[in-house]
């Protein structure tokens, strides 16, 4: 059922029939005036430009799960295999690296971008069962762990505006983790942010982003909604949507203010569909708090 109470202010607008089955890794391409994110398990690429209502989509060989702006006018997108740049101009991904170490039935899952580019993200077991997947950083040609291991289903990371924080999601746990972010990219003792089962029980953290307050946003999956915390890890509000599976938000437009949310079928059966008719779609609202502008992705030689 939808999530109710006193912290609710308004309900997210359906604004693509995106029809996703697990919809994921929204950002705001600014040079583009679009939003790119990704469909994991129908593996695609998408692109939409609200100005316009364009939307496209690029099918690409393999689970992909998140997609963030480079430079070149390339994106750097994390697929079940490891990194690739992905070119618009032609629908192509290229290889670009493999991620060390990571056993054959995981995949990557979630990524951001700090303000100097280095790139971090984690991974997970494809099967939602064991608990190998874990944080890494990537910057330039160099990929390395940074972060919590020995997580089933890791998600974010997310950095704060000031690039003083960093924010890991662990959502079977049902909790966000922080630590402090070193100058260089190192990751310092984690400690618990928030507890999200004491806020919303039947629901698990997905994808979390920071707004220029430095607040985190989480989606909610089967929690109807995504939430808004304090950096102090207090609840401040929720919004509401009209399907259970609530992935991840992304600020976009031109003043970072439109809130874009992506959702998943994925996990509901006939009757939970037919009860919702529109998950898998993207959704959208007006933010109180800007969103932070993302940088370009550092990738390469």
């Amino acid at each position: 059922m939808a999530v109710t109470g006193p912290a609710v202010r308004q309900v997210a607008e359906q604004v693509l029939a995106a029809g996703c089955t697990l919809g994921e890794g929204p950002v705001w391409d600014r040079a583009r005036a679009c939003l790119w994110f990704t469909d994991i398990k129908r593996p695609a690429i998408h692109a939409f430009e609200p100005a316009s209502g364009r939307h496209r989509t690029f099918a690409v060989h393999d689970q992909v799960n998140w997609v963030l702006p480079a430079r070149n006018g390339l994106l750097l997108a994390g697929l079940r295999d490891g990194l690739h740049l992905f070119d618009p101009a032609l629908g192509r991904c290229t290889p670009l690296a493999r991620v060390p170490g990571e056993p054959a039935g995981n995949r990557l899952n979630d990524a951001c971008v700090d303000s100097r580019g280095r790139v971090y993200f984690g991974s997970m077991d494809d099967g939602e069962s064991a608990a190998s997947g874990r944080f890494y950083r990537a910057h330039g040609a160099a990929i390395g762990p940074h972060g919590p291991d020995a997580i089933c289903i890791t998600n974010g990371p997310a950095v704060a505006p000031d690039d003083l924080r960093i924010y890991f999601t662990d959502t079977l746990g049902k909790a966000i983790l922080v630590a402090d972010l070193a100058a260089d990219g190192s990751v310092g003792p984690l400690r618990l942010f928030a507890d999200v089962a004491r806020d919303f029980p039947e629901a698990y953290p997905d994808g979390p982003v920071c707004d220029a307050e430095g607040c985190v946003w989480t989606g909610l999956w089967n929690g109807w909604a995504v939430a808004r915390y304090s950096p102090h890890g207090e609840l401040l509000e929720t919004v509401a949507l009209p399907v259970a599976n609530v992935t991840k938000l992304a600020f976009g437009g031109p003043d970072l203010t439109r809130a874009y949310v992506t959702t998943a079928r994925k996990g509901l059966d006939a009757a939970a569909l037919a009860a919702q008719p529109m998950a898998g779609d993207l959704f959208a609202f007006d933010a109180k708090v800007p969103g932070v502008a993302p940088a370009l992705a550092e990738v390469g030689a």
